[in-house]
Formats: structure tokens, C-alpha cells, sequence
């Protein structure tokens, strides 16, 4: 089960027991260790466990709490085990309790006595705190530029679609003429607001935690500001009994993919249904949907299915979160070891999802005669009667009503559009209605007078399609 490498049994040699060993004067039982390891979880921030300790042990050295020599046989060390990961000669020792323990106990293999002294000073607690900020800090912005490839996906399927009239629906009933473009680019900026709410969780997360000690620091002459520096963090957390127990960060960030989720979902939602016989707006790749094993002649959006029903994974690794913090004491209490399953696999989720919808989207058809066709019918142009009849002076609530008994006298007749009334009909509901109206109430005439900040008008949709592409080459990391 486990893999060994370089000849140690983990639970055996001094240097593979548990952290807390001493205190002990029998070994666990091997189920409580199974029952309480986590290295299959925390493994993915090998690196970062790395990379933090490389900096521990620097500031360790030049404190004078261990020696230079020391501290620069530590840095060496850990620089061939994170050389050995990265190329494949080393493996994860899956016997370890966690991958703290892994890295240290590796190190004091390799360089003997002075890799003992690595955890001088630290505490798993705050050590396991500052690797999962270090590892958020590093993949957070994947998953942003991701963002910011299917806002600018998005986007270019919306500039050749400026002019593609699509019925606006509330309560999924016809509401007003709008237009492809608008309803797509009204997706890049649900998806814009998840990438600022994501990078102000990433900001907030930019202080070093390292030096808290298990709750109240250390007598050590410990330079946190030190370590911050040389990991690029911001500052150091100020509270130390706050820092060791605090996951904030975990829920912030489960909370965020969870608002994206939902977004992806709402999106998927209405790629189904357009993607109905009933509707047939949207022809989904062959590549991204599959069929039936009793219907032959099924095209079903699976992918886009997928989406949606995983995400009620994400919601529950949030609800996790939330639960495991309710009624904790400080300070650190291993609940909170049970932090890092919810918080990747929601990551995990959300950028699979991402990529998946971005290749789905990007490789769609649009029926375009089928879209400006939703704008046929349903009285969505009801409101731009009362607005022609308010730019004739007509105070809006009467205009209003007026509407109203336009759409009631069309329904009368037996009509589905209030266009189809002739102009007599018109104007017994109101002696301001002349021959003009028909041209100002077309579905193309009521989405290009839509011209208000945001509206679908094509000038405004330039507008909207300009920021959003300023937004993704101001912000794209890579």
C-alpha cells in the first residue's frame, strides 16, 4: 500500500515516527494511523512545503538559532527532495502521516542531524496554515486566467453576434427584444465579478502565518517579517492565536467557487434548454454531446448537464466548511485537518468545469433564424409602446395602461402582436398613436432604441465587448 523509497519503514526508524511520538511509550495502531493521516490529501503541496521550509530554515540561520552551516545543509537538502519530486525519483512515501512529516523525515535522511532541526521554532500548525496559503497563492491565479479565457470566448462569439436579435425572458415568459451579444456578454460579466471576488479572497490571504507557533508563538528570537519577505508575502498575521485556528481563507475561497458554480449552472441551464427541439438556438458540438443507448436518434447535452449536477458538490464542500468551524474553540483543533478535502475538490470542480464549458461554448452553432424568431410574437414590444406614447407626452402609468389595452385588444383579435393591429384599432386606445409606431415597435427597432449604459443596442454592446477585453488583458497572469 504504501510506497517506500530509500530503504526506511515510516513507523519504525526514529527518523519516520510520528511528529509527537515522544510523549508516547507504545506506537499507534495502525488503523488509528490510517484513520488519521492525510498525506493523500495534502501531497498536492509537496512544493509548497517545500519552499516554505527553505525559507524557515534561512531565517533560522541568520537568527543564530541554529547555525549558518546548518541552516544551508537544510536549503540544499530540500532543494534535491523538491529536484527528485519534480523529475520522478522520488515518491511520496504514502506511510507518512502527512507531508510535513514526509519532507522532514526524507531530509534528516539525507543530511542527518541537522535536518532535526528544521522544525525549531514552527509548529504543524502554523506550517500547515502557510502551505495552504503558499499553494492557493499558486494555483488561485490558474483558475483566473481560466476565467478570463471563457469571458474572452464570450466575448468573441458575442462580437459577431451584435446585431442577432434574441427575445430578453423574465419569469421565462417573452419580456423585450434583445440580442445574442447582450445575453452572452451578461455571462462574461457575472464571470468578471467572480474573478474580483476570487482575487480579493487572494489578496486577503497575502499575510504569513509562519511563526505562530501551535498558538502563541515562541520564545524563540523568531524573524516572521523575515520569512514573509523571502516568500513574497505581504506582511505577517497578527494574531497568533487567531492564525492557528483561522481557515477563513478555506471558506472564502469554497464560497467564491461555489458563486461561480452557480453561474456555470445558470449558464448550462440555458444552454439545455436552447438546445431543445422547442427552442433549437444553440447546436452543440458532436464533440461535446453523446447519445442514447436505446434512442438512436438522441443528441443530448450531457456536458452541459454534468455542470449543473455537479453543483451540488461544490455547495456541499461549502456547507463541509462552514460546519466543521461552528462552535470550535480556540485554538487549533484537528477538526480543522479536515479543511483541505472540501477546499480542492471544490477548486478542482470548478476549474474542470470551466474548461469544459469554454470548449463546449466555443465550439456551439447559433441558429440565428430561430433566435431573431423569439422576438416574433409574445408582445415583448408592449413596453416600448408606452415609451413611444411618453415621448408624446403621455404621462407613463396611463401610457402604461394604454399598453396594456393594446396588448388586451391584439389578444381579442385573435392577433399575437400588437403590430398587427391596424392603425384605426390603434388609435381607439389612444388618439396619440399615428402610422409611426410601426416602425418604432419592430423587434430590431425596440433593441437598437435600447440605448442606455449596458442596454443591447450594438453601441452599447461595443461598449460592454471593449471593457470586458480591456479587463481580461489588464488582468490575465500568464
Amino acid at each position: 500500500m504504501a510506497i517506500q523509497k530509500e530503504g526506511h519503514s515510516a513507523l519504525t526508524d526514529d527518523n519516520h515516527k510520528a511528529l509527537w511520538s515522544g510523549r508516547f511509550a507504545e506506537g499507534p495502531d495502525a488503523a488509528a494511523v490510517e484513520f488519521e493521516t492525510s498525506i493523500y490529501v495534502d501531497e498536492r503541496m509537496a512544493f509548497d512545503d517545500i519552499h516554505g521550509s527553505m525559507a524557515h530554515a534561512k531565517m533560522l540561520g541568520e537568527q543564530g538559532i541554529i547555525s549558518r552551516e546548518e541552516s544551508s545543509q537544510i536549503v540544499e537538502g530540500l532543494k534535491s527532495i523538491e529536484k527528485d519530486l519534480a523529475d520522478g525519483s522520488l515518491a511520496i512515501d504514502y506511510s507518512a502521516e502527512d507531508i510535513h512529516s514526509f519532507v522532514e523525515a526524507t531530509l534528516t535522511d539525507r543530511i542527518g542531524e541537522a535536518g532535526k532541526k528544521l522544525h525549531t521554532g514552527r509548529s504543524r500548525n502554523d506550517q500547515i496554515a502557510l502551505d495552504e496559503r503558499l499553494y492557493l497563492r499558486r494555483v488561485i491565479p490558474l483558475l483566473q486566467d481560466n476565467i478570463i479565457t471563457l469571458i474572452e470566448t464570450l466575448v468573441k462569439i458575442a462580437e459577431n453576434h451584435k446585431n442577432t436579435l434574441l427575445t430578453g425572458y423574465t419569469h421565462m415568459q417573452h419580456a423585450q427584444p434583445g440580442t445574442l451579444a447582450q445575453h452572452l456578454l451578461a455571462w462574461a460579466t457575472m464571470l468578471r465579478r467572480d474573478w474580483h471576488r476570487i482575487n480579493d479572497t487572494l489578496n486577503r490571504l497575502d499575510l504569513s502565518p509562519l511563526g505562530a507557533g501551535a498558538l502563541q508563538g515562541s520564545t524563540l528570537p523568531l524573524n516572521r517579517e523575515m520569512v514573509a519577505a523571502e516568500l513574497g508575502f505581504a506582511g505577517v498575521t497578527e494574531n497568533s492565536l487567531d492564525t492557528s485556528s483561522d481557515r477563513d481563507y478555506c471558506i472564502e475561497f469554497t464560497s467564491d467557487f461555489a458563486i461561480l458554480q452557480s453561474h456555470l449552472s445558470r449558464m448550462c441551464e440555458e444552454v439545455v434548454l436552447w438546445s431543445t427541439t422547442e427552442f433549437a438556438f444553440i447546436n452543440l458540438s458532436e464533440k461535446w454531446s453523446t447519445g442514447s443507448s436505446i434512442m438512436p436518434q438522441k443528441k443530448n447535452p450531457d456536458f452541459a448537464e454534468l455542470i449543473r449536477g455537479r453543483t451540488g458538490k461544490v455547495y456541499g464542500d461549502l456547507i463541509n466548511l462552514l460546519t466543521m468551524v461552528k462552535g470550535l474553540p480556540l485554538a487549533y483543533d484537528r477538526d480543522l485537518q479536515e479543511d483541505k478535502a472540501p477546499l480542492f475538490d471544490a477548486l478542482d470542480t470548478v476549474q474542470n468545469n470551466i474548461t469544459v464549458f469554454t470548449a463546449m461554448i466555443a465550439s456551439a452553432q447559433w441558429n440565428i433564424e430561430n433566435l431573431e424568431e423569439s422576438c416574433e410574437g409574445g408582445f415583448a414590444n408592449a413596453t416600448d409602446v408606452a415609451e413611444y406614447l411618453v415621448r408624446k407626452g403621455m404621462p407613463f402609468r396611463t401610457a402604461h395602461t394604454v399598453a396594456a389595452k393594446t396588448v388586451r385588444m391584439a389578444l381579442d383579435a385573435g392577433l399575437d402582436r400588437i403590430e398587427d393591429l391596424d392603425i384605426a384599432s390603434l388609435k381607439k386606445a389612444s388618439d396619440l398613436i399615428g402610422e409611426d409606431i410601426y416602425q418604432k415597435i419592430t423587434p430590431r427597432a425596440c433593441m437598437e432604441g435600447r440605448k442606455t449604459t449596458g442596454g443591447p443596442s450594438p453601441e452599447c454592446t461595443k461598449k460592454q465587448i471593449a471593457s470586458l477585453q480591456d479587463f481580461c488583458v489588464k488582468n490575465r497572469s500568464l
